[in-house]
C-alpha cells in the first residue's frame, strides 16, 4: 500500500511538471489518502501486534 501511494506521488510529480493540473491534482489527492491509510494500520499493527 506504501509502494501504491509512492507510485500516485510519483505520477503527481510528473504531471504536475508536464503541465497536467487536473491529473495532477488527482494523483497528489489518491497518494495522500493511501498515505493516511497506510500510517493508520501501521500504528494499529503496532499497538495490536504480538506481545510476549
Amino acid at each position: 500500500m506504501l509502494g501504491n501511494a509512492v507510485l500516485f506521488l510519483i505520477i503527481a510529480i510528473i504531471a504536475g511538471a508536464v503541465g497536467f493540473s487536473g491529473i495532477a491534482g488527482a494523483a497528489s489527492t489518491i497518494a495522500q489518502i493511501l498515505f493516511v491509510l497506510f500510517l493508520i494500520l501501521f500504528l494499529v499493527s503496532f499497538f495490536t501486534g504480538r506481545r510476549r
